[in-house]
């Protein structure tokens, strides 16, 4: 038993300790950046933006050309999309107002017969006391 015991406490002591080492890595990385961002991170930055201004302009001048196709590209196919979708929704107000006559004389053609003289006596009836 005491043996365990005695393992145990050095587990503990050797957890302690080892946690104890994080905390001081990270407070010295805390310091050794600190001193880099102080005396060398002003100029690390500068060199990366001239570095990345340079890759951008041979980009924009690879690139350029190809990206100018591809919007007068896109812009000739947008034309054509709104030319097409204005034709056919055209084509389809003139099929359906050209529809309506017949689909209203099918329709009154579709009624039984006693519906449509029940009608006609109503048209008759509504002209008659407007005459009268």
């Amino acid at each position: 038993m005491l043996k365990q015991s005695i393992n145990a406490g050095q587990v503990a002591d050797s957890a302690l300790a080892a946690s104890r080492q994080v905390w001081l890595a990270g407070l010295g990385a805390a310091m050794v950046t600190r001193d880099w961002a102080r005396n060398d991170a002003g100029h690390v930055f500068r060199a990366l933006v001239k570095e990345g201004s340079t890759v951008e302009a041979r980009a924009k001048r690879v690139l350029g050309k190809q990206f100018d196709l591809s919007v007068t590209a896109a812009t000739e196919a947008l034309t054509t999309a709104k030319a097409l979708a204005r034709s056919t929704i055209h084509g389809v107000v003139e099929s359906a107002v050209a529809a309506f006559p017949k689909l209203k004389t099918r329709a009154a053609a579709a009624r039984p017969a006693p519906a449509r003289r029940a009608a006609r006596k109503i048209r008759r009836t509504k002209r008659a006391t407007r005459k009268g």
